[in-house]
């Protein structure tokens, strides 16, 4: 693979020396007599290296290096300078650039550090592409995760993608269904129109008749042209009804008799329309206990629970955490927000978390603290004061190892000891006797772990005590 390099400089003479050096042929030279026009080139096109002066009519040579890191475009940079200009290249080396040449130019170092920045390069470039297959991989039509609950959804949506049967996809708000019904359009090779999504709780019941069937010229006040539904928008492609646990029961019927005979008229007409498109349905209702109270039809539940997928709460899948936090982050950058790393314990203290909002929520705090951090990477303190830990952290073998091992081991003990003390706690109601003897230790053990700990036994004995009115309660 030819590799490109660009050479930055005003003299002419230079530029063709350095074309003359480094000249090979797997590499590729070109000229840029100017910081602008250097940076254009680099924007238009994919170098591998850029050899720049760092004195430049336009823009000079630092200021291109800073625009080289600002836009992140995947170049190695390297300074010419003279001697009288050495703090400026070490300047340009704290903005990035991979290293500097003195001048006048020494051939030898010189295709030394360009063999060596060519090779780096060319590894930081083979990286960059696995993380992209790698985000391709796991990211299926928008939906990311490797979690055992998102790979079966997966799995549903490539067994059913090809298929005309309806789809019922259920699941909490903000988990992602709209994603699901995406995927199922845009995976099936057969379905040539558009995907249209009717939002069935955002119209007032007198516009649903219209919105989903159309009307003629004339049919009502204000009817002054004929109007195509979402049924006919949709022809030959996929109409989404989502919110359809919001459908009044009048409309129901309606949508039936589309179901079942696969006809429908504009409202006003009286022409039989041919229904041509999938139909998917998304609910965060409980379609099954709706029936059972007389809020939504058991015929079209049927109809449309042919095949069911349940997209997941973010809770039941807190590994593909660190996936989403990362695709979401490359998602903001394009909206130009800052880049930040985020630290081990800020992952930890987000799987944590019991995400009542589900996908949607962790979006909209990552876009609130990437604006927020101050600095480059994302600690715990940085996030919203809503996001606290509601679970038991999972245990790890992480660790910094520039930290005492003493220091780790202390915190694994306290982290095991704590866990396995509330647990004990819980099986035996709060009796340190019973807990002693479990764990095979005195009382006076156990009741200073416990103190040091800050745990209360009275807790867990009010936990029994709960739990055995809530028994007798039922019982009754």
């Amino acid at each position: 693979m030819d590799r490109r390099i660009l050479v930055v400089d005003d003299s002419e003479l230079v530029c063709q020396q350095l074309s003359q050096l480094l000249a090979t042929p797997d590499r590729r030279i070109k000229v840029a007599r100017d910081g602008t026009s250097a940076l254009e080139c680099l924007v238009e096109s994919k170098f591998s290296l850029v050899l720049t002066d760092l004195w430049l009519p336009g823009i000079n040579g630092l200021d291109l290096i800073r625009e080289i890191r600002q836009r992140d475009l995947p170049v190695t940079a390297i300074v010419m300078t003279g001697n009288a200009s050495i703090d400026s290249a070490v300047s340009a080396m704290k903005l990035g650039a991979y290293d500097y040449l003195l001048k006048p130019i020494d051939s030898m170092r010189l295709n030394v550090l360009v063999e060596q920045a060519l090779e780096d390069r060319r590894l930081l470039d083979e990286v960059e592409s696995l993380r992209q297959s790698l985000q391709q991989r796991y990211a299926y039509y928008n939906m990311v995760g490797t979690s055992p609950r998102m790979r079966e959804v997966f799995s549903q949506v490539s067994r059913v993608a090809s298929s005309r049967c309806t789809v019922l996809i259920t699941g909490e708000t903000g988990t992602g269904k709209e994603l699901i019904a995406q995927a199922l359009h845009f995976s099936d090779a057969t379905r040539h129109g558009p995907l249209v999504a009717v939002n069935c709780a955002a119209l007032p019941e007198p516009l649903l008749e219209s919105e989903f069937f159309g009307h003629e010229r004339g049919a009502f006040t204000g009817a002054d042209r004929q109007k195509k539904g979402r049924f006919e928008q949709a022809k030959g492609g996929t109409l989404l009804l989502d919110e359809i646990g919001e459908l009044p029961v009048g409309m129901q019927a309606k949508l039936l008799r589309v179901l079942q005979d696969g006809t429908f008229e504009r409202v006003g007409g009286s022409e039989v329309i041919q229904a041509d498109c999938r139909i998917l349905a998304a609910t965060n209702v409980n379609l099954a206990e709706a029936v059972a109270a007389g809020k939504f039809r058991e015929d079209l539940y049927y109809r449309l629970n042919v095949v069911a997928i349940e997209s997941p709460p973010l809770r039941d899948r807190v590994d593909d955490i660190p996936l989403l936090v990362d695709h979401f982050i490359k998602r903001l950058q394009e909206r130009r927000l800052p880049s930040k790393a985020v630290a081990r314990e800020t992952l930890s203290r987000l799987a944590c978390y019991d995400w009542p909002g589900n996908v949607r929520e962790l979006e909209h705090v990552i876009e609130q603290t990437l604006v927020t951090t101050p600095g480059p990477v994302i600690e715990p303190e940085n996030l919203p004061p809503q996001v606290v830990s509601t679970r038991e952290e999972p245990f790890s073998l992480d660790f910094d190892l520039h930290r005492p091992l003493q220091s780790i081991t202390d915190e694994l003990t306290e982290r095991v000891e704590r866990a396995y003390l509330q647990r004990v706690l819980e099986r035996f109601r709060g009796r340190i006797d019973r807990c002693a003897e479990h764990c095979g230790l005195s009382r006076r053990s156990i009741s200073e772990k416990l103190r040091r700990y800050s745990i209360d036994k009275a807790d867990f004995k009010a936990k029994a005590s709960h739990r055995k009115e809530m028994a007798l309660g039922e019982a009754v």
